[in-house]
């Protein structure tokens, strides 16, 4: 008979926590080792092929799991490069003990074992490793934006701070600048501003020399076809179109629109009690770096007529089917219809962007996946 035994690790950088439970009908769980071990894929197959050899196991009675963390998906294909079956939980779906909580990391590793054990949890999507290297590419693209958009703050802090801010209209226009560079300084604060500036112009060249990267890396047979629909939506470009597609990287493992939106975070939370129904902010439990793009896609429906479409996007229509077309144009003037009466309605403009990024998310899952029924406009 086929022994259920499951190995729940607490990974670290310096060491793994490593608990080994088996489940024997009718009677409570069997703690079968605990152990510590350097933190890499050979150390957790030695630990096994040990274990296996105590305990006469054969190595597909095991599944080992991790919290998703710092690690990524790295060990995970480690191991399974070794044929050690793992998974990888998502830490808002596992089981949780009740009443006051000790937390340890041999406590921790139990609880992943138990949760193996008895299905207390969703496993991760692993994304193929192409689109994880392009997805890193892109934050890093991201996190050069942020470190501009840093930079920017402290060159206008610092204005600040010499009594000498930009009053004159719109910062970082060509005036801004002509404002900046004959501000009458002494020579150490001219200095200071000069390396503020020239690092902001680094970055900047660096962000447009990323983005060109990205443009090939948008040309590419995997992601040519996917990326050209996707622009097809107002506020979608090559950037937003290629992080959706790498960090979703298969469409179909959501069954529908709303656990795709749920995927997001974007769906409102609930606290209802008996006959009393509140509704919740957006729950923003999911990926909030695509959150965040379609929120700022979002933004491009609050501008512009409905029906109205600008020659940029008619052009980056070109070459898709019909059909996609005609579903990406009813998306569009049903968006903009739907801000335009929360609009006028009072509602919040957070709110109202919100909730048309939310259903932009299902026109996006449906176009995915090949769902596009007619959209009633």
């Amino acid at each position: 008979m086929r022994r259920i035994v499951r190995i729940g690790m607490d990974v670290h950088s310096e060491q793994f926590t490593l608990c080994v439970l088996e489940m024997i009908l009718g009677q409570e769980d069997v703690l079968l080792a605990h152990a510590q071990c350097p933190s890499s894929a050979d150390s957790v197959a030695d630990f096994i092929k040990v274990l296996c050899g105590q305990q006469k196991l054969k190595q597909s009675d095991l599944i080992c799991g991790y919290e998703a963390g710092c690690l990524g998906y790295s060990l995970y294909r480690q191991l399974k490069a070794r044929g050690i079956a793992c998974v990888i939980l998502a830490p808002t779906t596992m089981l949780s003990p009740l009443g006051k909580r000790v937390k340890t990391d041999r406590r921790d590793a139990y609880l992943i074992a138990q949760s193996l054990l008895h299905g207390g949890y969703h496993a991760v999507y692993v994304p193929t490793e192409a689109d994880c290297d392009v997805k890193d590419y892109l934050r890093m693209r991201e996190d050069h934006k942020i470190a501009l958009k840093k930079i920017k703050q402290q060159v206008n802090s610092y204005c600040l701070h010499l009594g000498l801010p930009y009053t004159e209209g719109s910062k970082w226009t060509k005036k801004h600048w002509d404002y900046l560079h004959h501000l009458e300084l002494s020579t150490l604060q001219r200095e200071t501003l000069d390396e503020y500036l020239e690092t902001f112009a680094y970055l900047s060249n660096r962000i447009e020399q990323l983005d060109q990267r990205i443009e090939e890396i948008a040309t590419s047979e995997q992601y040519r076809e996917d990326i050209k629909k996707l622009e097809c939506f107002l506020g979608i470009k090559t950037y937003t179109a290629l992080s959706i597609c790498v960090e979703v990287s298969d469409f179909n493992r959501f069954p529908t629109a709303q656990h795709f939106s749920s995927f997001l975070g974007l769906t409102p939370g609930e606290a209802s009690s008996g006959d009393t129904v509140r509704r919740l902010s957006i729950t923003k439990a999911g990926n909030q770096h695509l959150r965040t793009l379609l929120i700022e896609a979002a933004q491009c429906f609050s501008r512009g007529h409905v029906g109205y479409k600008s020659k940029t996007l008619k052009a980056r229509q070109e070459g898709n089917s019909s059909r996609v077309i005609t579903y990406a144009d009813k998306a569009n003037t049903r968006l903009r219809k739907r801000f335009y009466r929360l609009f006028y309605q009072g509602k919040n403009r957070n709110i109202a962007m919100t909730a048309i990024a939310r259903e932009l998310a299902c026109f996006i899952w449906g176009m995915m996946t090949d769902q596009m029924d007619p959209v009633m406009v």
